[in-house]
């Protein structure tokens, strides 16, 4: 048996082989994700090539939608701003999200795609009947008379600006006059 310290020659070239190990693995690791992503991504055109038809019918004058496909560290099919379809860990289930001011939910979750195009046709539908709401209800804010100043609120918010103005001048010219004379 060999009983001594093995040498500084010996340490290094465990150290570079052991650092050409590593950065094979890494190689191994970086190329399976790439697959992952690059599956994923398949996935989700066929979720875009699904909804088509549907986005297409999306009247020319509603700006709410601005779809695409975004691939990156978790690639996603958004249908807008706030929701999206992305492909789930399992790489087979699709998952329509949403943001809202309570975190994100789950508004369906399928393999199979027609799912999913239903509840993203369904979303989209409330989106536009919201939309149509509320431009019902700046029509009617439009619509109601509004009130003249004849109830003299418009002279009393004048004098109240004239008189902040008059003070806010007094006081500063007299802090300057008090500078000059100290």
């Amino acid at each position: 048996m060999n009983d001594h310290p093995p040498s500084r020659q010996e340490e290094k070239s465990d150290l570079r082989e052991a650092v050409r190990r590593a950065r094979l693995e890494d190689a191994e690791r970086s190329d399976v994700i790439a697959e992952l992503r690059s599956r994923a991504l398949v996935r989700l055109e066929l979720v875009a090539a699904a909804l088509a038809p549907v986005l297409a019918e999306l009247p020319e004058d509603v700006d709410l939608f601005d779809h695409g496909l975004v691939a990156g560290e978790q690639p996603r099919f958004y249908v807008d701003v706030l929701a999206f379809v992305e492909v789930d860990r399992d790489r087979r289930t699709y998952r329509f999200l949403v943001d809202t001011r309570h975190g994100r939910q789950v508004l369906a979750a399928s393999e199979d795609v027609d799912t999913i195009r239903r509840a993203v046709t369904d979303y989209v539908a409330r989106r536009l009947v919201e939309r149509e709401k509320a431009l019902a209800a700046d029509g009617e804010l439009a619509a109601r008379p509004r009130p003249q100043a004849a109830d003299g609120q418009g002279g009393s918010l004048l004098f109240a600006f004239v008189m902040g103005a008059i003070v806010g001048a007094t006081l500063f010219y007299l802090a300057l006059w008090w500078k000059v004379l100290g």
